[in-house]
């Protein structure tokens, strides 16, 4: 499935630390944030699940190294589940919005993009001015996070 001309299906994703075989880069090593409800929501979906699977070990890995933070304490340009963010591709200038959900809530025709996807897994915990690298079919494709439009905790929404 395409959106904004990205394939979210057959793309591969990669972490710092994870290598070079999934295919994301971060710019530089960046401290990521996540709220102790999205932890407690987040960890169930990859503990004991990974067998091998590229997208859980790559979130995994993403769950190790972050923060974890009172949802009054996380920054309010940190990407956090339900969070709506505005990203923009540096080589064409084209500008996109995703809101990062759960599994069950994603519909990528109306921008809500999953944790699990490689997409949702590579903007979780991102700021504003973080860029990072995505590896398509096509090519690399890289993006910055321009704005985060909503975030629920910064919205004193915490019971999302």
């Amino acid at each position: 499935m395409k959106v904004a001309g990205l394939d979210l299906c057959r793309c591969c994703l990669t972490s710092i630390g994870i290598g070079a075989r999934l295919g994301i880069e971060t710019v530089k090593e960046r401290a990521i944030y996540i709220t102790e409800s999205d932890m407690k929501r987040l960890r169930p979906l990859v503990d004991g699940k990974g067998n091998g699977r590229d997208d859980l070990t790559v979130l995994q890995a993403e769950l190790d190294r972050a923060y974890v933070v009172a949802p009054t304490a996380v920054p309010p340009d940190v990407i956090t589940m339900n969070s709506q963010a505005k990203l923009r591709d540096l080589d064409t200038g084209e500008e996109m919005v995703y809101r990062l959900v759960f599994p069950e809530q994603a519909d990528v025709e109306q921008g809500k993009v999953s944790v699990m996807a490689p997409i949702g897994t590579a903007m979780l915990g991102y700021r504003v001015g973080d860029e990072f690298q995505w590896e398509v079919p096509a090519g690399k494709v890289r993006l910055k996070v321009e704005e985060v439009l909503y975030q629920p905790e910064a919205a004193g929404d915490f019971h999302l």
